[in-house]
């Protein structure tokens, strides 16, 4: 269940000593999650967060847009979350990028497109409706940021794209996104061949028999590979 828009409008955070790996480390041990604050015309600032307060805000039903209060050294600004890391294998946060922002400056965020109707192409047609993109670039007030922009695909056929151009007009909302980009189309479903025994007999009796020392070879490369262990998973970052 994703917290609201009021549960989610503050953010405490406390001033670290930026440093090495080991100093973020430190800060993790310690159930935070390390931090770093920049805009505004201002310095950059090392902060450290409460992992919850980060969660419900990610959580809210504006997500990363959701413009919140940073209070620092009890003082308190407007703040955005740009950038966050998890750990890809306990899906724990490791960093959290915060930008001060203006609520009179517009911004451009990345906003979710949210596809409304049941498309003439699925219902009739008995084609699937495709989404091509899933988001849309936006140009605004932090105050007008719209939780999703939404685009009617109820007259969406075979042989018609919806595009950017498509999208639901706000007057306080400028798109940056190309207005040709494909949004949505349908397409048809298609069945995949299953190939006759016969065919799958004949390729198997063409196929030329691969020498005994060669399977060896490759057998003892899967064992060494097995001992070494599996490696280790890249770490997953998010835009």
């Amino acid at each position: 269940m994703k917290a609201t828009q009021t549960e989610a409008n503050l953010l405490e955070a406390e001033p670290r000593t930026a440093g090495t790996k080991n100093d973020a480390r430190r800060v993790r041990h310690h159930g935070k999650v390390p931090a770093v604050v920049y805009g505004a015309g201002k310095q950059a600032l090392a902060v450290s967060l409460d992992p919850r307060q980060v969660a419900r805000i990610l959580q809210s039903e504006t997500g990363h847009n959701t413009v919140f209060d940073l209070a620092v050294n009890g003082e308190r600004t407007k703040a955005m979350i740009v950038d966050w890391q998890y750990e890809p294998i306990k899906g724990a946060l490791l960093h959290i990028d915060l930008k001060r922002i203006a609520m009179d400056q517009k911004l451009r965020v990345n906003v979710p497109i949210e596809l409304v109707g049941e498309a003439a192409g699925v219902k009739q047609q008995g084609g699937i409706l495709e989404q091509i993109l899933r988001e849309v670039e936006v140009e605004c007030l932090p105050g007008d940021i719209p939780n999703s922009v939404e685009l009617n695909v109820a007259e969406l056929v075979f042989g018609t794209v919806l595009r950017v151009s498509d999208l639901a007009k706000n007057e306080k909302v400028k798109y940056v996104t190309d207005p040709d980009q494909p949004i949505a189309h349908i397409i048809s479903i298609k069945e995949e061949e299953v190939p006759s025994a016969e065919v799958v007999a004949g390729e198997a009796a063409a196929a030329p028999a691969e020498p005994e020392v060669i399977k060896k070879g490759k057998q003892e490369t899967e064992e060494e590979a097995a001992e070494a262990g599996p490696e280790k998973p890249e770490k997953k970052e998010k835009k």
